[in-house]
């Protein structure tokens, strides 16, 4: 049960990377929009565009993860260390008065949501596992 609740909640972290990765890269003025802020600069495509890659890249990792989420724990442990850092830079934005609350939309609360989970569910260990299998780092059981 664990198991299917973690592969549960990487799909969602995966919909929400996703998500952001096509609208930063396809059409980041619509977003600004979406979220009541003023346009970018022009320049800032890049900057969305470079963003996009690193989300397609981790939707990539936790997809390998909800195959084998032992084997590839170490991308869950990387999207945690995301997560915390959205979520402090969200909360941080908002305390310094640079956009409201209602801005950041879900950057203020679902990060610490993902945390929560991902850290409640992390695989810790195979089902029947030996520690001789568990310390090597592609170990297969039957």
């Amino acid at each position: 049960m664990r198991t299917l609740l973690l592969r549960i909640t990487l799909t969602v972290v995966i919909a929400f990377q996703l998500f952001f990765a096509v609208l930063l890269l396809a059409a980041p003025a619509r977003f600004a929009e979406m979220l009541d802020l003023p346009a970018a600069p022009a320049w800032t495509a890049f900057l969305f565009a470079l963003f996009s890659a690193r989300a397609l890249g981790f939707a990539y990792g936790l997809a390998l993860a909800i195959r084998d989420p032992f084997r590839h724990r170490s991308w869950i442990v990387a999207m945690i260390g995301v997560q915390a850092i959205d979520w402090i830079a969200a909360i941080a934005t908002v305390a310094s008065g640079v956009v409201a609350l209602s801005q950041v939309s879900t950057a203020s609360y679902m990060p610490l949501v993902f945390i929560v989970a991902m850290i409640g569910l992390f695989p810790r260990r195979r089902d029947g596992a030996t520690r001789a299998e568990l310390a090597r780092p592609h170990a297969r059981t039957a």
